[in-house]
């Protein structure tokens, strides 16, 4: 639901109205031939502070490797919001916000936009429960048949029907815009767990593939959700 409410965004779609995201590293001035030695040793210093200041939260913070346990996963999600915050990282909406920034910036008409949407929805793994996509394309349709032309994303008076259209189709699906923050913590808690289930997944075999080692054999292989990362940093 946070994909279609950022797709439907009137700010998002026009392109004079794009609003900038912070990336990684903070914007630097034009790099100069011959400071591209310091230029890139700065880089790799800021590199090396955000990853050793993740690695401060995640020696400190407990986290519990249960995918299936809403506190556990509650939990993580808090840890990796204050590892961004702290890390000064993208949150995954604000990383979905520059994708769509950068790969729409030269697309003229709407069609490809949505297209493009699409795409990047798709790619990162996110789903479109509510089908929006084919209620945006088909107020797209709508839009194109009644100016007899493709939809250019520069001609602000057609942009503003098919803005209407998309403000008829979150109505129609519950969709507000004040309600952003809500869907992006929906968002976040989603991957939150998918991480876990990774972690587990990968504790799982790490430790399947020890048992079968001949001084593990007669062991027992301790529960994935008593272990404590902490231990292993």
């Amino acid at each position: 639901m946070f994909f279609v409410q950022l797709c439907g965004s009137q700010s998002i779609l026009q392109k004079e109205n794009t609003i900038p995201v912070r990336f990684y590293a903070k914007e630097a001035a034009a790099p100069v031939a011959n400071k591209g030695d310091e230029i890139l040793k700065n880089i790799f210093l800021e590199v090396k502070a955000k990853y050793e200041t993740a690695l401060g939260i995640f020696r400190k913070e407990k986290i519990t490797i249960d995918p299936d346990d809403p506190a556990a996963v509650s939990q993580y999600a808090k840890v990796m919001k204050t590892v961004r915050q702290k890390a000064d990282l993208f949150s995954e909406s604000q990383r979905i916000q520059y994708t769509i920034q950068t790969r729409t910036q030269d697309v003229p008409d709407a069609r490809t936009y949505l297209l493009t949407l699409k795409d990047i929805r798709i790619k990162r793994g996110l789903t479109d429960d509510l089908g929006a996509e084919a209620m945006m394309m088909n107020a797209l349709d709508k839009v194109e048949k009644e100016i007899k032309k493709p939809l250019m994303r520069n001609d602000k008076q057609s942009m503003a029907l098919l803005t209407a259209e998309f403000d008829k189709i979150n109505k129609k699906l519950g969709i507000r815009k004040e309600d952003l923050p809500k869907y992006e913590e929906q968002l976040e808690l989603k991957i939150a767990k998918a991480q876990l289930e990774e972690l587990k997944k990968d504790a799982f075999e790490a430790m399947e593939t020890q048992k079968k080692r001949e001084e593990f054999k007669d062991e027992a292989m301790p529960d994935v959700k008593s272990l404590d990362i902490r231990n292993f940093l």
